[in-house]
């Protein structure tokens, strides 16, 4: 490599040493780093433009490898050419005052000997790799890299996953006792929330599976055993939040029935009502038309005759409608 600028998205240089640890390297000794050097792990965060340049004109990849690495939006997916891997990967937003669905996209290049990532956003997972080879207890090599990072990212949506089961269970204790309004908003929030996760790990099941299946000279198969159990529990994840999803969809439908059956027992009501003052309301009518020869009109007690009436229909009305079990 010849001499250039440090690009200002660099986030770091890391020398692997091979038994765990790593030493951060300047700018100056990554343009001096040979292979026999050991693995090399360089992460950028691509929206700097100096890194895209870098990338172009100073890495050595190719163009469709650097418009992997930049490229603003992308799906899960492995791709491996000439022994280089090209692996784009999604794991759960846990950055302070972020939506865990807001996925976090990282990229990375791979050829055995060098291994450069890129992101935009802070991703946890690679902060806990980097802990572990300043203990001393980190990877060795670049096969070992790539495998330590999908395992974080796997391991990180543990949590995630949890919680929403969590979530999912207080719901369906309160779909009988919250305020529907309420309840309406948190379960809706919770199946988008599941929904927006599920869309990306679906295609970075994929991935994993092909990155199992593709035959790499520096990915031995005692990192291939690793990578399927990984992706083992990638898909136990998937299922959970399938069954996440199904439980919300349930919750939500026992919930519109008991607005619906609250809502058929207010009809009821009404219309038991409207039923027993019908009859009511059409005698009292009856009684108060302004003709010749109604009855009772010189008569002083006739008032009280006719609320007897109504009374004793009242009364008549609500009894039938008890034998008839409409009560």
């Amino acid at each position: 490599m010849t001499d250039s600028p440090e690009p200002h998205g660099l986030r770091h240089a890391l020398l692997l040493d091979g038994n765990g640890g790593a030493t951060k390297l300047d700018w100056g000794k990554v343009d001096d780093w040979l292979p026999e050097h050991g693995c090399l792990w360089l992460h950028f965060d691509f929206e700097a433009t100096d890194v895209d340049e870098w990338l172009r004109r100073r890495s050595g990849l190719s163009e469709l490898a650097v418009d992997a690495l930049v490229s603003e939006e992308t799906r899960p997916r492995t791709q491996v050419q000439r022994d280089q891997l090209l692996l784009a990967l999604r794991g759960v937003n846990l950055n302070p005052g972020s939506d865990p669905e807001d996925m976090v996209s990282i990229r990375l290049w791979a050829d055995g000997q060098r291994v450069i990532s890129t992101r935009r956003r802070h991703l946890l997972s690679t902060s806990d790799v980097l802990e572990r080879l300043e203990a001393g207890d980190g990877p060795v090599d670049a096969g070992e890299l790539i495998v330590e990072l999908i395992d974080r990212i796997v391991m990180r949506m543990s949590d995630t996953v949890d919680n929403f089961e969590d979530k999912v269970m207080e719901l369906e204790d309160r779909v009988l006792s919250a305020v529907p309004a309420a309840l309406r908003y948190d379960l809706a929030l919770l199946r988008k929330q599941t929904i927006a996760i599920r869309r990306y790990l679906a295609p970075q099941r994929e991935a994993l599976n092909r990155l199992v299946m593709e035959k790499l000279s520096w990915m031995p198969e005692s990192y291939q055993l690793r990578l399927r159990e990984i992706g083992d529990r990638l898909i136990r994840h998937i299922e959970d939040i399938d069954a996440v999803r199904e439980r919300a969809a349930l919750a939500q439908e026992e919930l519109q029935s008991r607005l619906s059956e609250q809502l058929n027992e207010r009809m009821y009501v009404l219309s038991v009502v409207a039923a027993i003052f019908l009859p009511l309301g059409f005698f009292t009518g009856l009684m108060g038309i302004n003709v010749g020869g109604m009855p009772g009109v010189e008569d002083e007690a006739a008032f009280w005759v006719v609320v007897g009436l109504c009374v004793g229909l009242s009364v008549f009305l609500v009894a039938m409608f008890r034998r008839r079990r409409w009560l």
